[in-house]
């Protein structure tokens, strides 16, 4: 592959890591407010130039080359802030929300199964986390081990879900993300109200609690976080990118499209549903699990259902479908909302007030998802 005729686009994703970088460092707010008309100006001036194209083009193109370059870009964002505890936590916040989203793409944006209950997976991982790191297990393992029982628990929720169709699913979703929360807030066995401690993780030996010091240079212990965040997301979207690209993803795609259809073609939809459903609610419990181990500490209200909105609407504005939409879409719906705070409630309205004009004049999303590519090899 000849990355050179890819610069363009390798040039505005530097750009973009800089404009990130330069959001989590900026305190005043005249400053965030340029950033961010700065980043509108951009956008529209990619999406209305051969830029725009250019870029989609790459990123479908290039293999696994974005795929890493991204990670990498950020990570030499770490390195810049490697000891801002507060633009460190956001960071990584943003990747695990984007990691989460990575579950709810596979669901949504690839079957079309509705999931409204993304806290409440999110949180299965996290009480998961809790309640079975306690006893010296590998971190790693509890990760695994919080993903699984979400998707164990997301396999029962299914069936209901495939009894019906159209809102009537989404009804069935949001009534188990409240009545999980309720459940959580009246069982004193996982906290109630109060919440729960979480052990730190703690990988090959060496706790990610500790900060880093090596011959001077001091990290935060949120950059252990970071570069742990950075590898499961990598390894998640490598894996959903692949699974989108094989005959997986068409017989999703069929499944999403028209679901009559494919089952005329011997498509069995019902096992397409549950096993998109419950891939995604294992990326969402690593994701949620992972969160806990961050955090040191998890209670209900982490897991309401506004944060399964919140996550939607990541997806949403994004592109739906959209794997490389959903860190750009999460930087918009998670740090620009904690940066503006200094406006108060205002913030919230005016986020309300900016999905509304996406879904009004962009309904793809930002970056809509390209339109699956066909090619056939022809022999010379």
């Amino acid at each position: 592959m000849n990355v050179l005729r890819f610069w363009p686009s390798i040039a505005i994703l530097a750009l973009a890591a800089a404009w990130t970088l330069g959001l989590l460092l900026a305190e005043d707010q005249w400053m965030i407010w340029s950033s961010l008309a700065v980043a509108a100006v951009a956008i529209f001036a990619i999406a209305r130039t051969r830029a725009g194209a250019g870029l989609g083009a790459a990123l479908n193109e290039s293999g696994p080359f974005f795929a890493f370059l991204i990670p990498v870009l950020i990570v030499a964002i770490a390195l810049v802030i490697h000891d801002g505890h507060y633009p460190l936590m956001m960071l990584a916040s943003v990747l695990i929300y984007g990691l989460i989203c990575i579950g709810l793409t596979i669901q949504f944006g690839y079957a079309g199964v509705i999931n409204f209950a993304g806290a409440a997976f999110f949180g299965i991982g996290g009480y998961t986390a809790a309640v079975i790191g306690v006893g010296g297990m590998p971190s790693l393992l509890v990760l695994l081990l919080g993903g699984a029982m979400a998707a164990l628990i997301g396999g029962f929720i299914i069936l209901p879900i495939l009894r019906t169709r159209g809102h009537y699913s989404a009804l069935i979703t949001i009534a188990f993300g409240l009545l999980f929360q309720i459940f959580l807030e009246v069982n004193e066995t996982l906290g109630g109200p109060q919440g729960l401690k979480v052990d730190g993780a703690v990988v090959a030996g060496w706790s990610l609690l500790d900060g880093i010091s090596i011959a001077g240079y001091d990290a935060s212990f949120y950059f252990n976080y970071v570069l742990l965040t950075v590898v499961i997301y990598t390894v998640a979207f490598i894996l959903a990118r692949n699974l989108e690209r094989s005959w997986i993803g068409i017989n999703l795609d069929a499944v999403r499209e028209d679901d009559i259809g494919a089952s005329v073609f011997g498509i069995n939809v019902t096992a397409w549903r549950i096993f998109a459903f419950m891939v995604g609610n294992f990326v969402i419990g690593v994701a949620g699990a992972l969160f806990a181990m961050m955090q040191n500490f998890i209670a209900p209200s982490n897991f309401s259902f506004s944060d399964s909105l919140l996550m939607l609407s990541i997806i949403v504005i994004g592109g739906i479908g959209n794997l490389w939409a959903l860190l750009p879409a999460a930087i918009i719906v998670i740090l620009v909302p904690e940066k503006l705070q200094e406006i108060g409630e205002y913030r919230v309205l005016i986020f309300s007030i900016l999905v509304a004009l996406i879904l009004r004049f962009r309904p793809a999303g930002l970056f809509p998802r390209p339109v699956r590519q066909f090619k056939r090899e022809v022999d010379q």
